[in-house]
């Protein structure tokens, strides 16, 4: 039994259930407990109409959970019985979906728990594991996401932007516990995609492809970070990377760029190169200064310096880094890396080493240290 393609099901399924006069909180529930019986008996017994058996079993689970809580009698008279074992309803409200566990209302880190149970059908544990922390909080954080968002209408209007960087999130965050979730943010992102016809989903599809057809070439085998210019090529995914390409190309046909169209188009450019020092570091400043006109973001005019540096030298990259500021995260990273260039190792190495001090993760950290020990090395030597 396939687990991804039964949980491409789940959506659906609790669209079906909140048709039926069940709310999201409770049919949500109801569909995590049909879900895991489905993956204890499937295996044994798979049944023909896999969605027909979904629906069914978690209706059974939400009349169940509504009977036996006297303070939702009245709740019956609406639900009534169960109906009819039959072909479960065609419509998909697989975007609605997306749109609810998305909602503005909710906090970033509550919105990518929720979408990664109810659209996704991860488990409380599977998703507590992935973010590494217990079991019990992550369920704490679903339940008030579901609370937060338990008075907004199944049908109401949704922001695409929203959704998509919520997705992003989760794929940024890569690979924890027993859930790969890039590849699960690739695969909700796919879903989106068929249930939208949208220029900028495309995008952010086009760009997580591109993204993870480096991932094998993006750690050594000591776990420390590769950066992008001595990775080897040869280990890049070229299947994902004509895909993602194909789907940009399309996007941008339609002339409705948007900020991960221009993202996507950056990366195409860099899987587009043999070697480093092949890559159009030209046009790709072009890309960021649509990027920076789309977003007017810090952190994308903090990446602009970086390229400004390769494509026009080191000076015009510190030129550019001047004009913005220096409490930005990764500055100092930026600065390091760029006064290098510039001929100055001792300063870099200082640069390199405050930039460790406020590195996010681990590896930054490592990768940082590096970085000054190589420089002060070279200065003893």
């Amino acid at each position: 039994m396939n687990e991804a393609l039964l949980r491409e099901l789940v959506p659906a399924v609790i669209g079906v259930l909140v048709r039926r006069g069940a709310d999201f909180a409770s049919a949500e529930d109801a569909v995590q407990e049909a879900l895991i019986k489905a993956l204890e008996t499937w295996p044994d017994d798979p049944p023909r109409d896999p969605k027909a058996w979904l629906v069914a079993a978690a209706w059974r689970r939400f009349l169940d959970a509504t009977r036996a809580d006297a303070a939702r009698r009245r709740r019956e008279d609406v639900v009534e019985d169960e109906p009819a074992p039959g072909p479960a309803s065609g419509v998909d409200d697989t975007l609605q979906l997306y749109f609810l566990c998305s909602h503005p209302s909710l906090t970033p880190s509550s919105a990518v728990a929720l979408t990664l149970r109810a659209v996704g059908g991860l488990t409380t544990r599977q998703i507590a594991q992935a973010y590494l922390v217990p079991e019990a909080t992550m369920a704490q954080r679903i339940s008030r996401a579901k609370r937060t968002v338990s008075d907004v209408r199944f049908d109401q209007p949704g922001d695409v932007a929203t959704v998509l960087r919520v997705l992003y999130l989760v794929f940024n965050e890569g690979y924890s516990g027993d859930v790969d979730l890039a590849a699960e943010a690739i695969r909700l992102t796919r879903q989106l995609a068929a249930a939208i016809d949208h220029p900028e989903v495309a995008g952010l599809l086009a760009l997580m492809l591109l993204h993870h057809a480096r991932r094998a070439a993006r750690t050594a085998p000591d776990g420390s970070l590769v950066p992008l210019a001595e990775q080897d090529r040869s280990r890049w995914d070229t299947a994902a990377i004509a895909e993602g390409v194909a789907i940009l190309q399309a996007a941008l046909a339609r002339d409705r760029l948007g900020e991960f169209q221009a993202q996507a188009a950056i990366a195409a450019l860099h899987a587009d190169a043999a070697a480093a020092d092949e890559t159009d570091w030209v046009q790709i400043v072009e890309w960021y200064d649509e990027l920076v006109r789309l977003t007017g973001s810090p952190v994308v005019r903090l990446n602009r310096a970086v390229v400004v540096g390769e494509a026009d030298g080191p000076r015009a990259g510190l030129a550019a880094l001047a004009e913005l500021d220096e409490s930005l995260p990764r500055y100092a990273a930026v600065a390091a890396y760029l006064h290098e260039r510039d001929g100055e190792p001792a300063l870099a190495a200082r640069l390199y080493a405050e930039a460790a001090a406020k590195a996010p993760t681990l590896a930054e950290v490592e990768h940082l240290t590096r970085q000054a020990a190589r420089l002060n090395a070279l200065l003893r030597g």
